[in-house]
């Protein structure tokens, strides 16, 4: 035990020229550690700025490849990243182990006490990490160098090989280069990156690959919470725009008397009010993106004015007599069905083909419910950082309860989910290693699978059961009202407009009834710059 037999070496040398997948050869890489080297787990990390992102694991919970982790965070990686040669951390050191709490030896919270890591150097320059660990305290005191060392360039070698395939297929080291750009801007903002493998996940990323370099007005259709402005910002960074602007516009929360005047700008004294010439949004997206959120809100009035930009790329500010050339790609959203619309007269038809010129469809979370995990391991180690944990775990009853539901408001609910899980989990721990239990999700309508906004309503209705006393039906009409209205909000993120959408009333009608039940309708901001 200690050393690699020199058959398995030459294996592993060949693997590298074999047309294997990527999965396939980091699979058989930590096969040969695990066979040269007694361990528990073995995880291959690859270096993103400064994150370390499990590519691949043997022996932790199976939601760790969907965590990304912080090195500065993590004394122990910190320390890794910044060795020449592989490091044994002593027995008794004090570093916390970032992977405490997701050993799948153990459901209990326990310290691994053995742990060594690779850094993995191609031209002396540092692309990822390989980790060893054991529950057992002397499991590595007797490994060789040579043997450590070996490891070292055999997983560096296969890591590297899989960063140039990658680039290959990427066509150019520009497009890695932006690959990389989205990744840390993902990460920097809420929403993340684009966490999934599934086979509807795979087939949307290859669908932005192909039609982000072309100037294609794109269609981003799916439900709430699917996450339709993370893939315009997707679309963005992975074309040749992405050193210009992309500009945010959401269409529901422009007045209709405004509307132009956002869009396009207005010159001074176009109207009363207009003290300054301001510029338009199409204006300040020039040679840039323009991302149009929650197009099927725009009037009628308003869609002829977006058509005339579509067919020849040109604005007119209100007030100004001549019109402006622009060059600004278009990106639109909607989470309703433009197809239907366009058959009840709510939407010109027109202007509909204008803007599917490539439509992308994102699948909702139920149908591509594989991704749970993944997702679930990203956000708790979000949380985790927010929190100022040491480890944020999901015990295996609780992710198997989220895998079975059906997460009607989508990623967006399984965010807020697990953040609310994380804090309930966080109230009843007694140090900082956190395990979310299934008891901490206890507010999933999970039996029946009811969407949020029907939860209310079963509530109301077990009053008599629970033997629970109401003054008049018109106060548990107005409890049952103003539950369901709070509901709604929480699951389409305090959107007014899809709040009214849901319930398939007038947005005028339910801010008096909001106002009546003692509501309060926050102010939204009208564009985001």
């Amino acid at each position: 035990m200690g050393e690699i037999p020199t058959a398995r070496l030459v294996e592993l040398a060949i693997d590298l020229t074999r047309g294997l997948t990527t999965k396939n050869r980091f699979e058989r890489l930590l096969e040969t550690v695990r066979q040269s080297i007694e361990c528990d787990c073995v995880v291959l990390l690859e270096l993103n700025g400064n994150q370390l992102k499990p590519l691949a694991q043997q022996g932790l919970m199976p939601d760790s490849l969907g965590r990304r982790f912080n090195i500065g965070d993590h004394p122990r990686f910190e320390q890794i990243c910044q060795s020449n040669t592989p490091i044994r951390f002593p027995t008794d050191s004090e570093l916390p182990d970032p992977y405490d709490g997701l050993l799948l030896t153990s459901e209990e919270d326990i310290h691994i006490h053995a742990c060594m890591g690779l850094p993995l150097l191609v031209e002396n320059k540092l692309i990822g990490v390989l980790t060893l660990d054991s529950l057992t305290p002397t499991a590595f005191d007797e490994i060789s160098s040579r043997t450590l060392d070996i490891l070292s360039i055999m997983s560096a070698a296969t890591l590297n090989t899989a960063m140039l395939l990658r680039k290959l297929e990427d066509r150019s080291v520009h497009s890695q280069k932006v690959v990389e750009e989205l990744t840390h801007e993902a990460l920097s903002k809420d929403g993340g990156e684009l966490i999934g493998e599934s086979t509807a996940m795979q087939k949307l990323k290859k669908d932005l690959q192909l039609v982000a370099p072309s100037d294609f007005t794109v269609l981003i259709e799916g439900e709430t919470g699917v996450g339709k402005e993370l893939v315009a910002r997707t679309l963005h960074q992975l074309s040749s725009r992405s050193q210009q602007p992309l500009v945010y516009v959401n269409c529901a929360a422009i007045p209709e008397n405004l509307i132009e005047s956002e869009l396009f700008g207005h010159v001074k004294g176009a109207f009363t009010g207009a003290d300054r010439t301001r510029a338009g949004k199409f204006s300040i997206a020039n040679k840039g993106t323009i991302f149009l959120d929650e197009i099927g809100e725009l009037p009628l009035s308003a869609q002829s004015k977006l058509l005339r930009v579509l067919q020849n790329q040109e604005i007119q500010p209100v007030g100004m007599d001549k019109v402006e050339q622009i060059d600004t790609r278009i990106l639109a959203a909607t989470n309703r069905e433009l197809a239907n619309e366009v058959e009840l007269g709510k939407f010109r038809s027109d202007l509909y083909h204008r803007l599917s010129v490539y439509p992308i469809k994102i699948p909702p979370l139920r149908d591509r419910n594989q991704d749970v995990t993944l997702l679930s391991g990203y956000f708790c180690e979000t949380l985790r950082r927010k929190l100022g944990l040491r480890q944020l775990s999901i015990h295996s009853n609780a992710l198997r309860r989220l895998q079975n539901y059906r997460w009607p408001g989508n990623v967006r609910e399984l965010e807020h989910s697990i953040s609310r899980a994380a804090l309930l989990a966080k109230g009843s721990a007694k140090t900082d290693i956190v395990d979310i239990e299934e008891s901490h999700l206890q507010y999933l309508n999970n039996d029946l699978n009811v969407p949020v906004q029907e939860s209310a309503y079963s509530e109301k209705t077990q009053i008599k059961e629970e033997g629970l006393s109401v003054e008049s039906l018109k106060q548990a009409t107005d409890d049952f009202q103003r539950q369901l209205i709070l509901d709604l909000l929480n699951q389409h993120d305090n959107n007014w407009s899809s709040v009214a959408r849901a319930l398939n009333v007038d947005r005028s009608n339910l801010n008096r009834l909001a106002k009546r039940l003692g509501i309060r309708i926050k102010k939204t901001v009208t564009l985001r710059e």
